[in-house]
């Protein structure tokens, strides 16, 4: 591609579109039916899945500072995106057959245990490299003021589709019958293919040259700068949001299939539908809200979406459960009025939040900046969420199945304590509206 042409021709919108619907595929996958994978086929409890997202949460983290800074010194995404790609499917593909190994003793669950943390943890950290590092900054190098509306309507609304699409096709996929293998397979052989493409298809912009700041350790080390970082007040406030609103959100989201699979009563594709609906309807409300992102009111939209999602957590803690549920059907009134909120909430929360902090970042180093953001947006919220909600559903749902052996279901519980971390997002909201020219109302 020439200059003009990666920034305006159809190869670079097909690559847009086609490497960031996969890797917002396969995000949703690991973040969703990789615990309902641990609950179908390993063991219900919830500590499983607890590790699963502190180890995998590092594991991005660790690579995305690691890839940022070899990107931008090497001055090359498309290695990064290409090759974190292939490995990504590849890795996707193998933790699906953790469900293989035998599982005939307590020891040998312990191994299954590892097996499957282990292998969600390197899936993670090829993932961050070729999508978060990768892809990423490819896509900020690219953006000038002519299509900058329109590379940010994209990114806001790629993680929403990739949820839609990952919630309704992997619950078909999965099927009644919990074939998880066609799930990861179908994925990851999706994504690796997608890399091999971005091989032949992809070029970096001619103006993207390596910066060097000093030595790799100093200049790896120098994203660590906490004195430098805070000068950067609005996007402190901002990361801060990101963490609060993603604490809260894995606290309930990383155990909602399970809380509607097993607690409820659905099925994988009864519950796929049920959510994808939802998010489907939130999406066309939502809608509006992009004229007012690109009109930078993004501290009204952000305190809007904590809002509604918080009349979602509430009505499902409150309104929903196995007593007034139909799970042969997709038509339960409060579960789908409460999934609505929930997902209109999540949506506009994750458009405007997305085009506001990459607004932020300085020029010459995207690639760290990326890295920053990933310690608030995974690491921080992977690590503290369990905290909370693992003590939830080991006090709230414990049963004992037909063969005498506990297992731990999430309940109604775990939404209201969502509910509670979700509200302190306004306190960093509040700050940084402070720092913008456009206050909050």
């Amino acid at each position: 591609m020439g200059k003009n042409n990666a920034k305006s021709g159809i190869g670079f919108w097909l690559l847009i579109w086609l490497l960031g619907l996969a890797g917002q595929l396969c995000w949703n996958m690991e973040n969703q039916w990789f615990n309902t994978f641990v609950y179908a086929k390993i063991a219900k409890d919830p500590t499983i899945i607890s590790w699963m997202l502190a180890i995998s949460a590092a594991a991005t983290t660790v690579s995305t500072f690691l890839f940022g800074c070899v990107s931008d010194r090497k001055g090359n995404r498309k290695t990064l995106v290409s090759v974190g790609y292939i490995l990504w499917g590849i890795f996707t593909i193998i933790f699906g057959t953790t469900e293989f190994m035998n599982k005939g003793s307590d020891s040998a669950l312990i191994g299954i245990a590892f097996a499957v943390v282990a292998a969600d943890a390197i899936m993670s950290f090829f993932g961050s490299m070729g999508n978060d590092i990768g892809f990423n900054a490819w896509i900020n190098d690219h953006m000038t003021p002519d299509n900058s509306g329109a590379l940010g309507a994209a990114l806001a609304v790629q993680p929403v589709i990739g949820t839609i699409v990952g919630t309704i096709a992997g619950g078909l996929l999965v099927g009644a019958d919990d074939n998880y293998m066609r799930l990861f397979t179908v994925i990851g052989g999706s994504v690796i293919l997608l890399g091999i493409v971005s091989l032949f298809g992809m070029k970096d912009v001619d103006t993207l040259k390596p910066s060097i700041k000093g030595s790799f350790s100093e200049q790896f080390f120098s994203i660590f700068n906490i004195k430098t970082y805070l000068q950067h007040r609005e996007l402190v406030f901002v990361n801060l949001m990101l963490a609060v609103y993603f604490i809260s959100f894995n606290v309930y989201f990383s155990h909602l299939g399970n809380f509607m699979i097993y607690y409820l009563g659905f099925t994988a594709d009864t519950m796929g539908l049920i959510e994808g609906v939802g998010l489907i309807v939130a999406m066309f409300v939502t809608i509006p809200a992009i004229k007012l992102i690109k009109a930078d009111r993004s501290s009204l939209l952000i305190f809007v979406a904590i809002i509604l999602n918080s009349i979602g957590l509430l009505a499902i803690g409150l309104f929903v459960s196995p007593t007034n549920v139909d799970p042969s059907t997709i038509w339960n009134p409060n579960l789908m009025a409460g999934m609505l909120f929930v997902g209109v909430g999540y949506i506009l929360f994750l458009q405007t939040i997305t085009v506001w902090s990459k607004r932020l970042y300085p020029e010459d180093s995207r690639g760290q900046f990326e890295g920053i953001r990933i310690v608030f947006y995974v690491l921080i919220p992977m690590v503290i969420a369990p905290l909370i909600s693992n003590p939830v559903i080991k006090n709230s749902g414990e049963f004992v199945d037909e063969y005498g052996f506990t297992e731990y279901l999430p309940t109604n519980a775990v939404f209201i304590a969502g509910l509670i971390v979700l509200l302190v997002t306004l306190i960093p909201l509040y700050f940084a509206d402070r720092e913008r020219e456009l206050p909050i109302t």
